[in-house]
């Protein structure tokens, strides 16, 4: 039984009060969602969770959390874009707009990052979009993935135009799906150019999969990483990977966050109070849950 299900007086939520996930997903959405964007404000409000970021694969959602935000007073949801092809790839024309629009966010490559499709683990859980990524990807003329750096390991100047409209716009910068090596070149290119705010997107899935040795390093170059309950939940990693990684660079440079939305999973209040009860039982301090659930999430967002 989970937290969730003990109801919310659960100790378990006091911990994570306030919290706001970094990664959730939600209808209306390219596939299915198991909430739309309004019930899943709601339900984070009843909860006593602060609020999410919206991510879609697909879809810019900064006017969806606009939107949101006055149809469920008193929540707070944040506009994000990923930059896939479906905006134009790596665009600095759809990311400018995007963070006109109020997109606190930006995701590197994900669903349309060529490592996602080179480094997959073989026998691992496919991911929840792979259906509709593989029909995409099948029509005549669907563009090729998308390479962050050259063959020297240099960023590329689109990469470098997005990175300095989203150090000017103060948005928080997200690795996506991209592999190891773009990583390293991108926080390292991102810190060169003012961006104050960067996440190492869910380091224990499969097609990142990096080693506490390599998230500690990271960490040391001013990354946050982020750890994710759908990857452990789902099979994609164990749970102890997870908390040996968090004993690793600690919790003052780490988050978590669900990745949850998808119909067959729990709803993403209830993840992260699993998610949260299961550190503390694994021996993490109630200080650190909340520094990585709560703490550390509304300063990457700074203030409202």
């Amino acid at each position: 039984m989970t937290p969730a299900e003990s109801g919310s007086s659960s100790p378990v939520w006091e911990v994570i009060r306030g919290a706001i996930d970094l990664h959730v997903h939600a209808g209306p959405d390219v596939m299915q969602r198991r909430l739309d964007d309004v019930d899943l404000a709601r339900d984070f409000l009843d909860h006593g969770l602060s609020g999410f970021v919206l991510k879609s694969h697909y879809l810019p959602t900064a006017e969806r959390a606009r939107t949101v935000e006055r149809a469920v007073p008193g929540s707070r949801v944040v506009g994000a874009i990923a930059l896939n092809h479906a905006v134009g790839g790596v665009n600095p024309a759809a990311l400018e707009v995007s963070a006109r629009s109020g997109a606190r966010f930006v995701w590197m490559p994900t669903v349309d990052a060529a490592n996602e499709w080179t480094a997959r683990k073989p026998g691992a859980p496919p991911p929840a979009w792979g259906a509709v990524q593989d029909q995409l990807m099948a029509r005549p003329g669907y563009p090729p993935p998308i390479t962050l750096v050259d063959a020297d390991g240099r960023v590329g100047e689109e990469v470098s135009q997005c990175l300095e409209i989203a150090a000017a716009h103060g948005m928080v910068l997200a690795t996506g799906h991209v592999g190891r090596y773009e990583i390293f070149a991108l926080v390292r290119r991102a810190t060169e150019m003012g961006v104050g705010r960067i996440i190492v997107t869910h380091a224990e899935f499969p097609s990142v999969d990096l080693t506490a040795e390599e998230q500690v390093e990271l960490a040391g170059l001013g990354a946050f990483i982020e750890h994710c309950y759908t990857t452990a939940y789902t099979g994609k990693t164990t749970w102890e990977a997870v908390f040996a990684n968090l004993r690793a660079t600690g919790a003052e440079r780490a988050v978590i966050s669900t990745d949850l939305g998808q119909p067959a999973n729990p709803p993403a209040a209830e993840g992260l109070a699993d998610f949260a009860d299961r550190l503390l039982r694994a021996g993490f301090s109630a200080e650190a849950v909340r520094r990585m659930a709560v703490v550390n999430p509304a300063e990457l967002l700074g203030g409202r």
